[in-house]
């Protein structure tokens, strides 16, 4: 249970705010490098971190991210044109490149330099992993770029897709790292989801009470959820948690690994960006289907749109049918749409100060303090943890290991994100 104070802490992201001040200093993910397929191209309306923003490539194929509003009369430029290396203003013409920096205000005479007065917030981007990036903080403490290993693999090795999650980020980004309810809302899934898992996994994940440890890693956390194994052995599904939303979900037999990330759009909902990536080879055809058509941990997306079509106006398209003739655990279709419907109900922000945590939410407990220390603690260190690219270079595993051996120590090997090896997984 937390106080009134502490989940506002963690909750509220917008500018100015502590939690706000400290996802600020991470490269963010913004959207996906596809939403700006071609230079002088529509621009996107982005908002993150309760901040207003649009998104637009240029004639020479750079990427900026400038408030959305025209410093001379407050217009939207999502209506811009896209033109010779700016974006322009339809109501009065006036221009901005990619650095914000106004470049031509057409009513005033070039000579007298009103236009090097005029500037827009903006913010660095990369393009990276299929991602376009952003940083939001002190120039002065920008990190290295981002090494997670689905970012550094080549495309053909990856699928990202994105949907809009209409809760807060940390009760998305709390159910990412809850490995107990697998067990339960999933459990129907797991004998005939081809990424989910097999019969062997489905085997041992039918332990619906896991034991859980929790140990804090350079980035963030490892959270081991042990099951009943074999005589000599316990099965161990260890989930990798980078700060500050980063969640690397344990494989299954041979399928790719998954992932997730949640990132504030305002303090009521966030963007849910889902990976799956195997470093070793290209996803074959038969991966790739299933995921384009939203299965897995993706989803299907009302056309056009980043929003899912089983969504809170249509409750989810439950089947209670399903749920009762124990063809689905929940009734919601979809491991995405069982998480998201379940994390949607706690409301936009959910009150957890009326909560009751038990021994499998330590893994949450943890992660709450952690993000809320590197909040306080930003002046002392201002590169947060899970910022630096050695922390992000990790897998999760899921393997057998004798009973009086460590998760920590016998998963060691497993866990590191060595270029060209295969992930470790049952």
């Amino acid at each position: 249970m937390l106080t009134r104070e502490q989940n506002d802490l963690l909750t509220r992201t917008g500018p100015g705010t502590p939690m706000g001040n400290l996802l600020r200093r991470y490269w963010i993910p913004a959207l996906l490098a596809e939403e700006l397929p071609e230079r002088d191209g529509p621009p996107v309306r982005v908002k993150l971190l309760s901040e207003r923003l649009v998104a637009f490539r240029d004639s020479d194929g750079r990427i900026g991210l400038i408030d959305e509003f025209c410093a001379h009369r407050g217009v939207s430029l999502w209506f811009g044109r896209n033109e010779e290396c700016g974006l322009r203003c339809p109501y009065h013409g006036w221009k901005y490149d990619v650095n914000g920096q106004c470049v031509e205000v057409p009513s005033e005479p070039a000579e007298s330099g009103f236009c090097a007065k005029i500037k827009l917030t903006s913010y660095p981007c990369i393009e990276r992993g299929g991602i376009v990036w952003t940083y939001m903080g002190p120039p002065e403490t920008k990190p290295p770029l981002p090494e997670l290993e689905w970012a550094t693999l080549p495309e053909t090795h990856r699928f990202i897709s994105k949907r809009l999650q209409e809760c807060n980020w940390l009760q998305a980004m709390e159910g990412g790292i809850d490995s107990s309810h697998v067990s339960f809302l999933h459990q129907y899934d797991l004998h005939h989801d081809a990424w989910l898992g097999n019969e062997r996994s489905a085997r041992y994940l039918s332990d619906k009470s896991p034991k859980f440890e929790v140990v804090e890693s350079p980035g963030g956390l490892l959270i081991g959820a042990r099951r009943k194994g074999e005589s000599d052995s316990y099965y161990w599904r260890i989930t990798q948690w980078i700060m500050p939303w980063y969640t690397i979900i344990p494989p299954f037999g041979t399928a790719s690994l998954g992932g997730h990330a949640w990132v504030p759009i305002d303090d009521e909902t966030c963007w849910a960006f889902s990976m799956n990536w195997h470093p070793t080879r290209p996803l074959s055809d038969e991966e790739l289907g299933p995921m384009r058509e939203g299965k897995g941990i993706h989803c299907e997306l009302v056309p056009g749109t980043f929003r899912s079509l089983a969504n809170k106006d249509n409750d989810y398209l439950i089947d209670r049918g399903a749920q009762k003739e124990r063809r689905s655990f929940s009734g919601v279709k979809g491991i995405s749409m069982q998480d998201a419907s379940v994390q949607e109900s706690m409301g936009p922000i959910q009150d957890r100060t009326k909560e009751n945590l038990v021994s499998t939410d330590n893994g949450i407990i943890m992660a709450r303090h952690r993000l809320m220390k590197a909040a306080r603690n930003l002046e002392r260190q201002p590169v947060p943890p899970g910022a630096d690219p050695e922390a992000q270079r990790v897998r999760s595993a899921s393997l057998l290991l004798p009973h009086d051996v460590a998760f920590k120590e016998g998963a060691r090997e497993a866990l590191i994100a060595r270029p060209d090896t295969s992930p470790v997984s049952i």
